[in-house]
C-alpha cells in the first residue's frame, strides 16, 4: 500500500512539472485560392479491411496493483490490439491521404469523446479534426493521467482521478497519429488521428468503412493499424462517383 501511495505521489510531482503547454495558435486563414466542396457532385469511398492468417491471441493485461481496475473487471483485461471477426479488422484508421489541394472545411464546434472508463480508453481509435475540441472524461474512481505523446503538435500531461472529471484540448496541426497513454496503468492506450478535412473513419462492425461527400479527383487512401502499420491505396473518383475497396494486411508471423 505504501508503495502504491508513493508511486500516486510521484506521478502528481511530475504532472506538476510537466502539464502545463502553451495555448495553440489561432487557426490560420484559408488560401486565396480555397475552394468548397459540392456536394452534389460529390461521392464517396467505402470498403473493408481484412486480416489475412492466424489472428494474434490479445495477451492478458496484470490488473491486480489497482483494486478499483480488478474490481471494474471482474473478468480480466485483454490488450486491443487485434479485434478480428471473420477475418475483419477492426480499429484500422482509414483517411485521405493526399489530392484534397486546396478544399477548405470548417471545423466541427462539438467535441469528439475520449474516456477513461473501466480503465480503459475508449474508443481506442478515433478521428479528430485540427482546431476540433477532444474533451477527455474520466468516470473512474482512481487516479489516470492522459499522456499524449504528439511529435507534431504540443503534447500534453495532466491527471484525473474525481469521476466526472473532464477537460478539453486541440491539436492544431494533422497528425497520424497521437498516442494516448495512463503512466500509472501501464496498458491504457488510445489513438488519435488528427486532419484538417472530415474523409475518416475507422474500421468497425466486421472492418467496414466509409468516407462521405468526397469530391471528385484522384486521392491517395491510406490505412493504418497500430501494430501492422500502414498500407495505401489511389482512387479515382468522378462525379457522383463510388468507389469499394480493400485493404489487406498480414498476420504477424513472430
Amino acid at each position: 500500500m505504501r508503495h502504491s501511495s508513493l508511486r500516486v505521489a510521484a506521478v502528481f510531482v511530475w504532472l506538476a512539472a510537466t502539464g502545463c503547454s502553451k495555448e495553440p495558435a489561432p487557426p490560420a486563414g484559408p488560401p486565396p485560392d480555397a475552394k468548397r466542396v459540392d456536394v452534389s457532385t460529390a461521392g464517396r469511398v467505402s470498403g473493408r479491411v481484412v486480416l489475412e492468417g492466424p489472428v494474434p491471441q490479445n495477451p492478458p493485461i496484470k490488473i491486480e496493483a489497482d483494486p478499483f481496475c480488478q474490481n471494474a473487471q471482474k473478468d480480466g483485461m485483454t490488450s486491443e490490439s487485434f479485434v478480428v471477426k471473420d477475418g475483419a479488422l477492426d480499429n484500422a484508421f482509414v483517411y485521405v491521404k493526399d489530392g484534397l489541394g486546396s478544399y477548405v472545411f470548417d471545423v466541427p464546434t462539438a467535441p469528439v469523446t475520449l474516456a477513461q472508463q473501466g480503465c480503459r480508453y475508449g474508443p481506442h481509435v478515433v478521428g479528430v479534426r485540427v482546431n476540433q475540441p477532444i474533451e477527455i472524461t474520466t468516470a473512474d474512481a482512481t487516479i489516470h493521467n492522459v499522456h499524449a505523446l504528439a511529435k507534431v503538435n504540443s503534447g500534453f500531461n495532466f491527471g484525473q482521478q474525481i469521476p466526472g472529471e473532464k477537460q478539453r484540448k486541440t491539436f492544431v496541426k494533422p497528425e497520424v497519429m497521437v498516442e494516448f497513454k495512463c503512466d500509472v496503468h501501464s496498458w491504457m492506450r488510445a489513438y488519435a488521428g488528427v486532419l484538417p478535412h472530415p474523409y475518416f473513419a475507422v474500421s468497425g462492425n466486421g472492418g467496414m468503412f466509409e468516407l462521405k461527400d468526397v469530391p471528385p479527383g484522384t486521392y491517395t487512401i491510406e490505412a493504418w493499424h497500430e501494430k501492422l502499420g500502414t498500407q495505401t491505396q489511389t482512387v479515382t473518383l468522378g462525379e457522383k462517383d463510388s468507389k469499394e475497396i480493400t485493404f489487406t494486411f498480414k498476420a504477424p508471423t513472430s
